[in-house]
Formats: C-alpha cells, sequence, structure tokens
C-alpha cells in the first residue's frame, strides 16, 4: 500500500499545524519547512479546510488554525478523504478481469486494505504530535519552545 504525496502532505500539514498551536501558521512556512512547493501545498489546505480539518483565516493577521482538537483527527479518517482511489488493483474499482468470480486474490487485498486502514484508525493527529516525539520534530521544522507553546524561529 502506497499513499499519495497529497495524503502525505496533508498529514505533514496538519502535524505542523497541530504543533504550532495556538499560533497561526502559513502556506509559506509550512512548505518551507518541509521543503515543499506552495501552490500543491495550497491545494492540499483548501481540501482539509473543505472537510473542516484546518481554519483558513483570510486576509491580514490571517493564516490556518486546527478547526478540531487533534485528537478528534483521526489518521485513517484523513488518508479516506484524501485518497483519491484506495483500489488496490483492477477490480476494486469495477475493471475486468478475466478471473474475478474464482480469484481469492481480490479477497487477501481486500483484507490487508482493511487491516491497513484499521491501524491508521487507531491513531489520531494528537498521538503524533505528543511529547517527546512532538518537540523533537518541532525543533526539525524550526520552531521552539516559548513557554509552554511553539513559536517559529526567527529568520536570519
Amino acid at each position: 500500500m502506497r499513499l499519495t504525496r497529497y495524503t502525505d502532505y496533508a498529514l505533514r500539514t496538519l502535524i505542523y499545524v497541530g504543533l504550532h498551536e495556538p499560533r497561526q501558521s502559513s502556506i509559506a512556512e509550512i512548505a518551507r519547512a518541509y521543503g515543499i512547493s506552495e501552490s500543491h501545498l495550497t491545494k492540499v489546505v483548501h481540501q482539509l479546510g473543505r472537510l473542516g480539518l484546518i481554519r483558513t483565516i483570510r486576509g491580514r493577521g490571517g493564516g490556518l488554525r486546527l478547526a478540531r482538537a487533534p485528537g478528534e483527527i483521526v489518521v485513517g479518517a484523513v488518508a479516506r478523504q484524501t485518497e483519491d482511489d484506495l483500489a488496490l488493483v483492477e477490480c476494486f474499482s469495477g475493471g475486468a478481469c478475466a478471473i474475478t468470480a474464482p480469484c481469492r486474490l481480490r479477497r487477501v487485498l481486500g483484507e490487508a486494505l482493511s487491516a491497513f486502514l484499521a491501524v491508521l484508525d487507531r491513531y489520531t493527529l494528537a498521538d503524533l504530535i505528543e511529547d517527546p516525539e512532538g518537540r523533537d520534530i518541532a525543533k526539525l521544522l524550526g520552531l521552539h519552545q516559548d513557554g509552554d507553546e511553539f513559536a517559529p524561529i526567527a529568520s536570519v
């Protein structure tokens, strides 16, 4: 099973914004922290906003914030909502196959996909950003501890 870059960016965006709470984040700073394209990230952020996972505040002083508590954002749900196609093989999406009726491969792969998603469903964004890993990730992303909150490290 391989998730698309789109889902990867969605999860990384949620991690960044979650670690940066309660401060607002910007697409530019997230893109810079991960070394990814702002234009691709803009599409991801737009969908995360439509899904109700982040709030986008426009205009001067605007930015991104989580729309839900990290413990309410389930990793498996994010994967399902951001992946265009979880069909592992052609027959999952109604494609023709000469052996579809008696084939066990479809059932085995279906079971494997269900198990993969079940594992992702056991985790929330809170699990991905809690300490001590959360502090390590924040440091790698250019965030540092400011009291009990993370703040962006000033650019030099």
